[in-house]
């Protein structure tokens, strides 16, 4: 086993390591399938417009501001189970607690009202339209509290709202147009139409990110979207026909003008935003000198490790900590 492969498994990062026996075997078993919907033990997930349904919880996790942290909350069948939330679209998680005698966890995607404008033109937070949630806890964005779950918490959270949004993504064939049925347990969509017959699959796209380093110090780079002061490492898609190592020499070199080398893996993501696979890497300048693509970051810059130590004094805000980019670039400030 690597040194990066021994780390990731010590600690995993946010949305990874979260334990579920995703009991594949069981999710063509039709009759398995039907008695864990109807059964009072299981449990579901339920998204709604991409959001999480979470509620406040004591305890470890919180943030270092407010140490506030969240909890999943699961809900039984029986409250889901109307004609707006079909069981039949339900999607197969997996079990807790253990191989075929755990308990079953599925997934489902609650529709939710529309944004309604407020007096200040801005929306109003949406909310299921399923009355006995009410009250059960709030649709959050991962993004926001990703940090504040535990990582077996936050790993199930993802894993619903990836397959949920592909699910939705797909309700139609991209082959022919006519509707889709759920096979599998959810985790295979088949046109209806008997002469196509096409068989679809839950996606995920890989994406490269990347300490960029020359000696003491590292290359972060700025979007406009983001708070003030936040520097984070460069990423991008991995294009068609391209291996992951080649990927992060060409996004570097178009995003920043610098050559590198000495690519290596550190660790990996899930990154359900709405599918994607977070594949970290640090990698070496050889060349180049730095010259920022403005199509892309809004700056990029050298930051020397006193800099990083002194963050707080210069207005340099890092990332959040429920991305890989913060760990990459904390792992080679102590390194």
């Amino acid at each position: 086993m690597s040194e990066a492969s021994g780390r990731e498994r010590r600690a995993a990062n946010p949305f990874a390591g979260g334990g579920l026996d995703r009991a594949t075997h069981l999710r063509g078993d039709l009759r398995w399938i039907s008695d864990r919907l109807s059964d009072p033990s299981s449990r579901i997930v339920p998204v709604s417009r991409s959001r999480s349904l979470v509620a406040r919880a004591a305890g470890e996790g919180g943030t270092e501001a407010d140490g506030m942290a969240y909890a999943p909350v699961l809900l039984p069948p029986a409250v889901l189970a109307s004609d707006l939330e079909p069981p039949g679209e339900w999607i197969f998680l997996g079990l807790e607690g253990g191989a075929d005698g755990g308990r079953a966890v599925f997934a489902a995607d609650l529709p939710g009202e529309e944004d309604v404008p407020g007096e200040a033109g801005d929306a109003r937070e949406a909310s299921p339209s399923d009355s006995p949630l009410d009250g059960a806890g709030e649709f959050l964005d991962l993004r926001g509290v990703g940090a504040m779950l535990g990582q077996r918490e936050g790993s199930l959270l993802a894993y619903a709202r990836a397959i949920v949004t592909w699910s939705r993504r797909h309700r139609f064939c991209g082959t022919c147009g006519c509707p889709t049925r759920p096979e599998q347990g959810g985790h295979v969509r088949r046109c209806g139409d008997e002469t196509c017959g096409a068989e679809h699959f839950p996606r995920t796209d890989p994406a490269i990110i990347v300490l960029v380093t020359d000696g003491d110090r590292c290359l972060l780079g700025r979007k406009d979207i983001w708070p003030e002061g936040v520097y984070s490492t460069l990423a991008g898609f991995v294009e068609p026909g391209e291996s992951l190592s080649e990927a992060v020499v060409r996004e570097v070199r178009e995003e920043s003008g610098i050559e590198v080398g000495s690519v290596r893996y550190r660790s990996s993501q899930p990154w359900p935003f709405p599918a994607s696979l977070m594949l970290g890497f640090r990698a070496e300048r050889v060349g180049g000198e730095l010259s920022v693509a403005r199509e892309e970051l809004v700056d990029a810059r050298w930051f020397e490790r006193a800099d990083l130590a002194r963050r707080r004094e210069i207005g340099l805000r890092l990332p959040g900590r429920v991305s890989i980019s913060r760990r990459l670039i904390e792992d080679w400030f102590t390194g």
